[in-house]
């Protein structure tokens, strides 16, 4: 039974604010922390900073009911959870900076006996550093005397506030007490199995469970560079195949995006890189996505009649959100943009009102409505597929060159 009364969120992002939301509409007082001016604010207002469907109800009704708070600074709490980004560096080991930068602001207020919880995806062993810095900071306090644990995260954006309380959770405890005493308090609304087991073990899970999803999205994408040189529609290709009872083989697209998919299997290569090699090699796949895609769209503004134009549909690095972490249609549109100086580059994103900070100030790309884009653009490149662009009519679309990686307009 879960008897913590006030947690802290450390890192009010695409996890850590819905996190603190729904712990709030449980009756708990939930302090959130962020770095982000336009965050903390936002949060205060009861407003959401990004695109997450009905988060924003559970964050303006808990900030209403006094329950939740945003700041600056980490203050006493009976639990901490931390879910900052873990990025990782050249040489693809994990950046646990951020990870020790929030454990630089709970080592102070911690006065023995609290949990703490990692919920940013990490590497095998994380847990066990954020639990021995936090000792290294604070050594007056003993070993037995500070519970951590780690609970990754298993939502997918778009359907957050519902899979926060209907997916099983995994937690993984330092010791034993640690994980049990972080079950109890996320079982205060998930709904679903939450299984212990040890840190290390945890950690590894969520890895696996994204390595999994690469490795399966890495094979459709070699199928469609494959049925492309062939002359075969990959989309009815993998229908036909997935007739088969025991195939279900994932749809290809530009390259692999997100704070999960792109960077958590590095982490498995980096720990264990001599025994990692289909890992390896499906990262590898998908990383080199996005170059197949800009040869394509620079061979279709090569052909006879082309205006000049080219519409980027789509920035976020999946459908119907404003999240562009590690998206590949960032990199394909930067690549474009910066070696083609004399095409006019038209990004559309209906999700956002702004280049993100990796397109600012490339002169021949400017963020454009979508209609404005496709009447415009020669050649027209499907990059994500938003709902809006499902129902764009065939008649638009006729006489430009389509490179369509989603195939939302076959």
């Amino acid at each position: 039974m879960n008897n913590i009364k006030e947690v802290a969120v450390i890192g009010l992002g695409y996890i850590g604010l819905p996190t603190a939301a729904i712990l709030a509409s449980r009756g708990i007082t939930v302090r959130g922390v962020d770095v982000t001016p336009r965050t903390v604010e936002a949060v205060n207002k009861g407003e959401v900073p990004f695109v997450e469907p009905a988060l924003g109800e559970f964050v303006s009704a808990a900030v209403s009911a006094g329950t939740l708070s945003a700041s600056f600074e980490t203050t006493e709490a009976e639990a901490y959870i931390v879910a900052v980004p873990t990025p990782f560096n050249d040489d693809y080991t994990a950046d646990l900076s951020y990870i020790e930068a929030a454990a630089d602001g709970i080592a102070p207020v911690l006065k023995g006996g609290e949990l703490v919880i990692l919920e940013s995806t990490s590497p095998p062993g994380a847990t066990q550093h954020l639990f021995d810095y936090l000792l290294n900071k604070r050594p007056d306090l003993s070993a037995d005397n500070l519970l951590v644990a780690h609970c990754p995260e298993r939502v997918l954006p778009g359907y957050v506030m519902e899979e926060l309380v209907t997916n099983d959770r995994i937690v993984g405890g330092i010791t034993p007490e640690a994980a049990d005493k972080a079950k109890a308090l996320y079982e205060t609304f998930c709904q679903a199995d939450i299984l212990t087991t040890d840190a290390k073990t945890a950690e590894m899970a969520k890895l696996v469970e994204n390595s999994y999803r690469d490795v399966n999205i890495a094979f459709a994408n070699e199928l469609s560079v494959i049925s492309d040189k062939l002359g075969i529609d990959v989309w009815e290709l993998i229908s036909l195949a997935n007739r088969h009872p025991r195939v279900d083989i994932l749809q290809p697209g530009p390259g692999v995006g997100g704070h999960c998919i792109a960077v958590d299997p590095w982490f498995i290569v980096s720990a264990a890189p001599e025994e990692s090699q289909l890992i390896r090699t499906a990262r590898n796949t998908n990383d080199s996505k996005p170059n197949w895609v800009v040869n394509k769209v620079v061979a279709a503004t090569k052909s006879a009649g082309f205006n000049g134009k080219v519409a980027v549909m789509g920035l976020a690095f999946k459908a119907n959100i404003d999240d562009m972490r590690e998206s590949p249609a960032i990199e394909i549109t930067r690549q474009l943009a910066e070696a083609n100086p004399t095409v006019e580059f038209l990004a559309v994103e209906p999700h956002v009102d702004a280049l993100p900070k990796k397109l600012e100030g490339i002169s021949n790309l400017t963020l454009t409505p979508t209609d404005e884009a496709l009447e415009s653009a020669g050649v027209v490149t499907l990059l994500v597929d938003h709902d809006q662009f499902k129902s764009v009519p065939a008649t638009v679309l006729a006489g430009k060159e389509i490179i369509d990686t989603r195939g939302l307009w076959r």
